[in-house]
């Protein structure tokens, strides 16, 4: 389920506002949200208007093809693959001098690192090209990734993208669920998974799944 109603930065009147707007957004949510779909559908809406965009994807995740995006729903679109030693800078502004890019789209803006998000803000204010990242806010544990945490700090609009925990209340928080099926209290922050391995909740369920597992 989502909730998103409008993308503010699709709000363009002409190129030259186009480009005293650009501004570093990030869309956050807890998972399952639909936030890659969200990604695909900007993009889109982008081409539509004739726009170029670039669309960004981090190594880390390994679930799909290397050089897709791939959304639960079945959309997928080409990206550019990085790592996490790579500066996303230097990187866009070799891409803009072969085209002229029109926004640039993060997939799992979690996995990025601090300088690297520093970077994506060097990208909208000396190339005035706007960013979308899109990513978790927390881990398993309710603890801020690397890309999150600097994404909350310096970005110019924060979005949620929401869905709900089984009750019916917003889902906040994650939980990783081990071999075993249940809640897991540890372990590395970062592991790929879906559905299979995460579980969407609101606070009070998140802490009631932690609390029932010790």
């Amino acid at each position: 389920m989502i909730f998103v109603s409008f993308e503010p930065h699709v709000i363009l009147l002409n190129n030259l506002n186009f480009r005293y707007m650009a501004k570093l957004y990030f869309y956050y949510s807890a998972m399952n949200a639909g936030k890659t779909t969200t990604l695909l559908q900007s993009s889109h809406n982008y081409e539509e208007r004739g726009m170029s965009t670039v669309l960004l994807k981090p190594k880390t995740d390994d679930r799909e093809a290397t050089t897709e995006i791939v959304s639960r729903i079945g959309l997928s679109a080409k990206a550019t693959i990085f790592f996490n030693t790579d500066d996303l800078y230097n990187l866009i502004i070799d891409i803009s001098e072969k085209h002229e890019i029109s926004c640039i789209l993060v997939d799992e803006g979690q996995f990025l690192t601090k300088k690297q998000v520093n970077q994506l803000s060097d990208v909208v204010d000396y190339a005035a090209i706007p960013v979308l990242v899109y990513g978790i806010r927390t881990d398993f544990q309710g603890n801020l990734f690397e890309g999150s945490h600097q994404l909350l700090a310096i970005a110019d609009e924060l979005i949620e993208i929401k869905t709900i925990c089984h009750c019916g209340r917003k889902a906040t928080m994650v939980i990783r669920l081990g071999s075993d099926n249940r809640p897991m209290q540890t372990g590395a922050q970062i592991q790929v998974g879906g559905n299979e391995t995460y579980i969407s909740l609101c606070r009070k369920h998140w802490k009631k799944a932690l609390t029932d597992n010790i």
